[in-house]
């Protein structure tokens, strides 16, 4: 596994087992809602850090985190 997630069972490897957060459903809905700002400006320094397309992706896992919540 490299250190940037490739696949959603590696990023949720790194979120739940490297860093030790709790993927909850407050959790995720609370990234979803500051990554979805992109007037933020943790959300600017993340896309200016780790680029649009790893943006996109790891927004798009949290949205899946968020519907396997709802299954």
């Amino acid at each position: 596994m490299s250190n940037i997630p490739q696949t959603f069972e590696e990023w949720e490897h790194c979120i739940t087992v490297k860093c030790g957060i709790p993927l909850t459903l407050e959790y995720v809905k609370g990234r979803l809602q500051a990554l979805e700002n992109t007037a933020d400006y943790q959300t600017q320094k993340f896309i200016e850090y780790w680029g649009e397309a790893h943006y996109a992706q790891t927004v798009g896992w949290f949205r899946e985190a968020e519907r396997r919540f709802s299954q």
